[in-house]
């Protein structure tokens, strides 16, 4: 069987906001912090100062939420000169310069918190999905993410996953089904009556896919024809075995307790897609520093 697409555009991922959505998300963090009464700055910097600064990568990794640093400078420095080194989905080497900024001191200085909170939040999920993605290769696993994602920050933190050369798995629980134990507890247990009944109210072409924790729960999903079956929290035997057992007939998921570490042996037991809820939930931030000349 053909496998699903999944939300992955060709070429450099596309920042999911449009300029309207990134002034609003960007001028509330500055809100946040008090950025447009920065009593220190003001107190210590002439209002006629310039100065120029680069955001330094202080420990390698790939690049995500530039955009958002931009407009936090432009918004407090609209005259602002922003020369973009290295774009999103683009590795910084260490001490690179990924942005360099020159116009006023007080604009640069009373946005620096924010453009690198955005940043290194973002650039850290994109960097450890790249070594995730990395872990993997020469497989036929793709990594995605999940839905544990920080609420607001879904469509941003999708997004560093992708430029992590990462994929999405559903944005939402409107885009499509996910069938989970609790689900099934509903039905007593029943898999084909709760495909059935997902079947009826699902938009037309949403991909139904069930949680299984047995080698039974996948032979019953593969029976009533689901899309996707989502080995939970298997050992590496269980998982061949069930891979062995769907043989094409449907994609074949892995998730639970996915780390660097073993990421590379759940791939290679045949599945089509590993989600790790780490890429979004606890990623180390990028190392970053706005450094003045």
């Amino acid at each position: 069987m053909s496998i699903p697409a999944l939300d992955r555009p060709s070429g450099p991922p596309r920042f999911p906001l449009t300029a309207e959505q990134t002034s609003a998300q960007v001028r509330a963090a500055l809100e946040e912090d008090g950025a447009f009464n920065d009593v220190t700055t003001i107190a210590t910097v002439v209002s006629g100062r310039r100065a120029g600064g680069a955001i330094v990568a202080r420990r390698a990794g790939t690049v995500a939420g530039g955009p958002l640093a931009v407009e936090a400078f432009r918004i407090l420095d609209p005259k602002a000169v922003v020369r973009v080194d290295i774009p999103d989905g683009e590795v910084a080497g260490t001490g690179a310069s990924i942005m360099f900024i020159r116009g006023h001191a007080r604009g640069m200085l009373s946005a620096e918190r924010v453009a690198l909170n955005f940043m290194q939040h973002l650039s850290g999920i994109a960097s450890l999905t790249a070594q995730f993605v990395a872990a993997v290769q020469g497989t036929q696993a793709k990594i995605l993410d999940t839905r544990k994602t920080l609420p607001g920050w879904r469509v941003l933190e999708k997004y560093a996953v992708r430029c992590g050369g990462g994929q999405n798995h559903r944005m939402d629980l409107a885009s499509s089904v996910l069938i989970k134990d609790n689900h099934l507890n509903a039905v007593d247990g029943d898999v084909a009556l709760a495909i059935s009944r997902a079947r009826a109210v699902a938009p037309a072409g949403a991909r139904v896919e069930v949680e299984c924790d047995t080698r039974v729960q996948v032979e019953a999903s593969i029976a009533a024809h689901a899309d996707i079956v989502l080995l939970d929290n298997m050992s590496l035997d269980e998982m061949r075995e069930c891979v062995r057992l769907v043989h094409g007939r449907a994609v074949v998921e892995a998730s639970g307790r996915v780390r660097l570490e073993n990421v590379r042996a759940i791939a290679e037991t045949g599945v089509d897609w590993i989600s790790a809820g780490s890429l979004t939930h606890s990623p180390p931030a990028l190392d970053l520093a706005l450094d003045f000349e």
